[in-house]
């Protein structure tokens, strides 16, 4: 099944699955410090969340709130993401993989909040 055949609230929650297995893995086998670890967690499993709650929304403008704020949920695991690999506490290729996923997940949020202003 490829991506494009997936809805963004299976993808997101499959992103966050990774994201969990990856900060496992960065408090057990590095050295990044626990906080670090916290705050990708924390808004790498916001993504999907928000995206599953934006399935109950009570209007299309909390539709719309709640895909924006998965966003910039998104933008934010981007951000811890590049600052883990440019203070050199993980390398680039352990991270590759999550950074294009989350490429591409803004891209689909961007899209996707833009088609539904107009």
């Amino acid at each position: 099944m490829s991506y494009q055949q997936v809805s963004i609230q299976d993808r997101t929650k499959k992103f966050a699955v990774r994201i969990v297995k990856a900060c496992i893995w960065l408090e057990e086998e590095s050295k990044v410090p626990r906080t670090l670890a916290n705050q990708l967690l924390r808004s790498g499993t916001s993504i999907g969340a928000n995206c599953s709650e934006a399935q109950s929304a009570q209007s299309r403008r909390d539709f719309i709130s709640k895909y924006q704020i998965a966003l910039k949920e998104a933008r934010e695991t981007k951000y811890w993401l590049e600052v883990l690999i440019e203070a050199e506490l993980v390398s680039l290729e352990k991270f590759k993989g999550l950074i294009q996923e989350t490429e591409e997940i803004i891209k689909i949020l961007v899209t996707t909040v833009k088609k539904l202003k107009e």
